[in-house]
């Protein structure tokens, strides 16, 4: 078994999680209390057995990382620290202060470190490689000499991350660039429910470096320029904590109606909790602020607007962590198990990364590692895809690459944002399906062989080219307004047509779309009020 990574897993985007984990602890609360606030908090699209298993392991796996050594945030009595979070009925979010995502990684990376994994370090994967729908291994790129390589196995598990920046406000990090959905669709297996993107209410104006959802959660306010609680408006009874999407439309409206500050941001304010409450909790925010926007806290709201932070859709997975390629398997952001629908609540992120991870783990270690075998093909698609970047070097660079990154994230954020309008994505998906056949007459200036970081940006943007044109098929098609997906021209829900899931599968190198129902169980579907 082996770890192959494009960065140090520590740089991984995981680390940037800041707010918390979601597990029903409290002696009031349940783990059916949990999924129903993460069923009706997907606006019923939410596979509701896969919702059961998240909700029904999760205090295990925080057991595991309490056992693994995490560093969370303890109550008095001793107790891990559980904070409110948003379309959540019981503060069960628990915490190492606002830096939760970065003590898990590293909790999880020192016992792969325990347990002697492999990990091959700055290697970026070209292609999965498949023979009659079963997995025969892949090849990778090795960036610092810039060999490309074969990899013989019968097991691969993507955890890839998200798509993020095919966005130009994102909080992601520069590596989430949806390579594990293009290699997968490349091989046969299939994408679900990519229209549905989540854009978190607060980022930090100007960077949209996140700010995390525990400032809200710790009793943050939401004012517009007026001074106003705008929430009132929105979500009257849960106010800052409604769920991301119903937040995250309210700043934007209170802007685009001419309430925001300079017609461009609102502010998050924090001066309230006090000193002793923003330094204890909210320490990486306080940080963040005055680094990037010269803001204290503690004596001044943060500007902030919403920006793209996760993606919903991804790889279609079973309760397996199987996708449609015998020996495929996806976990985390990259997968789509389908437990967020179309909208996730913050603080089950992690949860689900850690849940199905260890699925898929188990799913692997069962799989028959006996089968097709076919070197021969692995060495000659390893031919290929050496050939394949040497051609990328050479010749004139027909189209520059950097202009057309820049105009797939402008038309992305234009068109596929907080709120969308048919005809104006109906332009935007004839701009992405041009810029992705400009793309195919790209090429780079850097000719190197060894840390030639050109070429891995330009396999990342053909790699989000198909992520972005799977987004915007299906955002076009669903005529109806659910979670994330707000359409101007289509507002409201419409549970005859599209209670489903929708479907991107390739056919040569073009997209096709379809779908396939949504598995409901004990909770029925219902308005959602919050």
């Amino acid at each position: 078994m082996a770890l192959l990574s494009k960065v140090h897993p520590i740089r991984s985007h995981s680390g940037a999680a800041q707010g918390g984990i979601n597990a029903a602890l409290g002696k009031n609360d349940s783990w059916e209390a949990h999924a129903f606030d993460t069923v009706k908090g997907s606006d019923y699209l939410a596979d509701q057995d896969s919702v059961d298993i998240l909700c029904k392991e999760a205090p295990g796996r925080i057991a595991d990382l309490d056992r693994f050594g995490t560093l969370f945030s303890r109550t008095p009595e001793g107790d891990i620290a559980q904070r409110p979070f948003g379309g959540a009925g019981f503060p069960r979010t628990c915490y190492a202060a606002d830096r939760t995502g970065h003590h898990l990684l590293h909790t999880m990376y020192q016992q792969c470190l325990r347990n002697g994994l492999r990990v091959l370090e700055e290697w970026f994967v070209l292609k999965l490689v498949v023979s009659e729908k079963a997995m025969l291994g892949l090849v990778a790129y090795h960036i610092p000499t810039g060999e490309v390589v074969p990899f013989k196995s019968r097991v691969v598990i993507l955890a890839t991350g998200g798509y993020g920046r095919i966005y130009s406000k994102s909080t992601n990090a520069i590596i989430n660039t949806g390579d594990g959905a293009a290699l997968a669709v490349d091989a046969g297996a299939q994408l679900m429910d990519m229209e549905f993107v989540q854009f978190h209410p607060t980022t930090l104006r100007g960077t949209n470096i996140l700010i995390s959802e525990a400032a809200r959660g710790e009793g943050g306010y939401l004012k517009n320029k007026h001074g106003e609680r705008f929430m009132s408006r929105y979500a009257k009874d849960a106010m800052e904590l409604a769920p991301r999407d119903i937040v995250a439309r309210s700043i934007q409206t209170e802007i685009d109606q001419g309430r925001g500050f300079d017609n461009d941001y609102i502010q998050l304010d924090l001066t309230h909790l006090g000193r002793d409450r923003i330094k204890s909790r909210l320490p990486g925010i306080r940080q963040i602020s005055m680094d990037f926007a010269g803001v204290d806290p503690i004596a001044e709201p943060i500007p902030i607007q919403p920006g793209q932070h996760y993606s919903m859709g991804g790889i279609e997975v079973d309760n397996q962590c199987k996708a449609a390629v015998d020996g495929l398997l996806s976990a985390g952001e990259s997968a789509c198990v389908s437990v967020h629908g179309a909208n996730r609540l913050g603080g089950n992120s992690l949860l689900e990364t850690l849940v199905f991870g260890k699925v898929a783990g188990e799913t692997a270690r069962a799989h028959p590692h006996t089968g097709i075998h076919d070197e021969k093909r692995l060495e000659t698609t390893a031919k290929i895809e050496s050939e394949r970047i040497e051609d990328i070097k050479g010749g004139s660079k027909q189209e520059p690459m950097a202009a057309l990154r820049t105009e797939m994230k402008d038309t992305m954020t234009a068109c596929f944002g907080v709120f969308r309008q048919g005809d104006r994505m109906a332009a935007g998906l004839t701009t992405i399906r041009d810029i992705r056949k400009r793309y195919m007459h790209s090429r780079v200036g850097d000719h190197g062989k060894e840390f030639n970081q050109a070429i891995v940006n330009h396999k990342e943007l053909g790699n989000m080219l198909t992520a972005a044109e799977a987004v915007a098929m299906e955002a076009l098609a669903r005529e109806e307004s659910r979670g994330s997906h707000s359409r101007m021209d289509f507002p409201n829900r419409d549970d005859s047509k599209f209670l489903r899931h929708s479907i991107v599968s390739m056919f040569g190198d073009t997209l096709r779309l379809s779908y396939k129902p949504v598995r409901l169980g004990r909770y029925p579907v219902k308005e959602r009020v919050y």
